[in-house]
């Protein structure tokens, strides 16, 4: 089973933002507009 915590990189006990934030610096590090690899 994944891990969600540990696949955005935040701990087990990150408030909604934290999690938010990290959500959304991962969507567009590999989003294809962005990401032109």
């Amino acid at each position: 089973m994944a891990d969600y915590y540990d696949l955005l990189g935040v701990s087990r006990d990150a408030d909604k933002d934290e999690i938010k934030r990290a959500y959304r610096r991962l969507a567009r590090k590999y989003h294809p507009d962005v990401n032109k690899e």
